[in-house]
């Protein structure tokens, strides 16, 4: 047997194994009926373990090509074409080669105790039910006539929602546009969807922040996009290295999220946004800014200004959402850039999904057009508050030993360094067993021995507890 598999293919050995034995079949080399090497023998003809092999005959049993024989180990079927048999599919067979890549196991492991137990949780990046605004959602949906149609919407959203964002954006955020272009999203995920599929090409390279949320998501590998890293010191990042990158990688595009970054909670200078935006203008690179957390400034003296308020050039796609600061349920999120752009984006999104649905989008509109989200803002900042000082004083009466950290001044998030050598995988381990949820900073593709406190999920009267646990955790690892 002249054929080897070969190691340095992007496809799995037992793959190929599984191939060359189903073609030798279907040729007729190997007859109904015919007995194969064993296992053992089969390894080591391909010099690959036993395990190869084993994985190469479920795939060739699952379509029907092959028997197991009890005693006598596996032969070519006596009706390789499935004709008297039911022929079962090799779903890992399929869920292993899906072009779009799963989460990260640790964050399916840590979101599956978090549905499946009572735990406290500083793990997930939302608001808790305690600031989100169901008195407000009760009001509108008793007091408000809905009239809208329950048919597909127009393809960028409801043309309502999008000219109450016109205003809204202009009265909150400093952005001025048009409702052509608004696209709403289910979300920033599928903001940050559309533009990866759609405005870049397999291989291309962009820049993201490190640590940063959009290191940890699945969209860039599933679409073979190089991601290359800018550092976030304590101010942002540093603009010259967007040079750096551009000059050694050609990259396309850059992603960034300048107020209050996930995780960290830094503030990128006034200065240095500027100065980014010029880079962006010389280059010809556009800036996809993601911004959940501009309105959750705790002090008005702090320059929240996006990148897309000063963006003169039109280089900017501005990607945001209610999720952070309304209900992460009511999935409102959108993306402003130049209308030919986002007529590129409405056209795939409806491709996707025919359009967002009508009524989150009613709700949405209601909600934003009144006094209700003004003073929901204002109290759900005030609770932030709050959250983020009994938290830091927890941190300060059990862990000031063991972990630093720097006080956010907006945001949801804290950003925490162990002082001791602990594996994080360790010590989330032992905190779910005791009760206690975080999301271990590696994820966020920081260095080892950081994690991500979010005091705005967790509820207010359990913040101190919760931490206690968390100490509890730490201890049993030193």
């Amino acid at each position: 047997m002249d054929w080897k598999p070969q190691r340095d293919s992007d496809i799995p050995i037992y793959l190929q194994i599984a191939d060359y034995i189903e073609q030798r079949i279907l040729y007729g080399e190997y007859t109904p009926g015919q007995v194969l090497h064993s296992e053992r023998s089969l390894a080591k003809l391909f010099d690959v373990n036993r395990g190869t092999i084993i994985q190469a005959y479920e795939v060739l049993y699952s379509k029907g090509l092959v028997e197991k024989i009890k005693g006598s180990g596996t032969r070519v079927s006596h009706d390789i074409w499935g004709l008297s048999r039911n022929r079962v599919p090799n779903w890992n067979l399929y869920i292993e080669s899906g072009s779009f890549l799963p989460n990260l196991p640790i964050y399916q492991h840590i979101r599956n105790e978090i549905q499946e137990r009572s735990l406290i949780n500083f793990a997930s990046g939302e608001l808790s039910r305690e600031l989100m605004p169901y008195d407000e959602m009760q009001s509108i949906l008793g007091h408000k006539s809905f009239n809208h149609s329950l048919g597909y919407e127009h393809p960028q959203g409801n043309l309502g929602l999008r000219e109450v964002l016109v205003e809204h954006f202009k009265n909150f955020r400093g952005i001025h546009c048009t409702s052509g272009s608004i696209l709403i999203t289910s979300g920033a995920q599928q903001a940050l969807h559309l533009i990866v599929q759609c405005l870049l090409n397999p291989g291309d390279s962009v820049a993201i922040e490190d640590p940063s949320y959009a290191y940890s998501l699945p969209i860039f590998r599933s679409a073979n996009i190089k991601t290359h890293l800018l550092p976030v010191g304590e101010h942002g990042i540093n603009p010259e290295d967007i040079i750096n990158l551009y000059k050694k990688h050609r990259i396309k595009m850059i992603f960034l999220n300048p107020i209050f970054q996930n995780p960290t909670g830094t503030v990128l200078s006034l200065e240095k946004r500027k100065k980014i935006l010029e880079i962006s203008s010389e280059l010809a690179i556009p800036i996809v800014e993601d911004d959940p957390y501009s309105l959750l400034s705790y002090d008005d003296k702090i320059d929240t200004q996006t990148l897309k308020s000063l963006d003169t050039n039109k280089t900017v796609l501005y990607i945001s959402s209610l999720s952070k600061s309304v209900a992460s349920g009511l999935r409102i999120g959108w993306i402003v850039g130049p209308d030919r752009i986002i007529d590129r984006l409405a056209d795939a999104k409806q491709l996707i999904d025919f359009g967002h649905s009508s009524i989150p989008q009613w709700i949405a509109s209601e909600f934003l057009r009144s006094e209700l989200f003004s003073d929901h803002l204002k109290k759900v900042k005030q609770s932030l508050v709050e959250k983020r000082d009994l938290t830091i004083e927890a941190l300060e009466n059990e862990l000031s030993n063991l972990v630093t950290f720097s006080i956010p001044q907006g945001g949801i998030h804290l950003w925490c360094r162990l002082k001791k050598n602990i594996k994080e995988y360790h010590l989330l381990e032992e905190s779910l067993r005791n009760g206690v949820a975080f999301t271990p900073g590696s994820l966020f593709g920081s260095e080892k021995g950081f994690l991500r406190l979010t005091f705005g999920r967790v509820e207010t009267d359990l913040i101190s507890e919760g931490i206690v646990r968390l100490k509890k955790s730490i201890q049993k690892l030193c």
